[in-house]
């Protein structure tokens, strides 16, 4: 069977929840941190990074929202058809979520990356929080509007990915009662079995 790729407090917890809660026949596999640098994943992966799903015939699949795209086409229910209307809002809650969310966190994981002075590197790390206190403003509005319960109203995988982003608040000097449907959403997913099992498959915990 495919094995998918995981580490610790990455949003490789993502997939990893998508495959639980399809009851997909996928492997889950959790390195320690720093062997997604080694050799033996970088001959899987050259990227150096999670997720990455391995097909049986050696074929890898990368990056999250491709790695759920195919989770929903090959093993999940009509309601993850990318020509149904929540098929759509889900490419388009997830493109957003993983290519300007987490993309945002650059100033938080490696604001060494973007400037050399200690002034500098400060100035990146508030610029990064001005920003992403604006997306998590934008996505918990989207989940009050759509009724607070899932993000887009009904469950998807966007989902998936709006509890890894939530979870990160926990790293950063933003709090999370300012986003008050996100840490509802935070609690709803941990309460869910599928999520669970991710977490403990991913030797993660809840933040509760």
């Amino acid at each position: 069977m495919p094995t998918l790729y995981t580490m610790p407090g990455t949003c490789s917890l993502s997939p990893n929840i998508a495959v639980a809660w399809l009851e997909a026949p996928v492997e889950v596999q959790t390195m320690a941190y720093g062997d997604h640098k080694k050799d033996a994943y970088l001959a899987i992966n050259d990227k150096g990074k999670v997720p990455a799903l391995q097909f049986e015939n050696g074929d890898v699949l990368t990056e999250a929202a491709a790695i759920l795209a195919w989770l929903g086409a090959a093993h999940g229910s009509d309601s993850f058809a990318r020509d149904t209307v929540l098929g759509r809002k889900e490419a388009e809650a997830l493109s957003y979520m993983t290519s300007e969310v987490h993309a945002a966190y650059g100033g938080h994981f490696g604001p060494q990356n973007f400037a050399d002075s200690d002034s500098a590197i400060e100035e990146v790390k508030r610029k990064t929080y001005d920003k992403l206190d604006g997306h998590y403003k934008r996505l918990n509005d989207t989940l009050r509007d759509a009724g607070g319960d899932w993000y887009l109203g009904k469950r998807s995988f966007a989902d998936t990915f709006l509890y890894v982003l939530t979870r990160w608040i926990d790293q950063t000097p933003l709090a999370y009662d300012d986003y008050p449907e996100l840490k509802q959403h935070m609690s709803r997913m941990e309460a869910d079995a599928g999520v669970q099992l991710a977490l403990k498959r991913q030797n993660m915990e809840p933040i509760g």
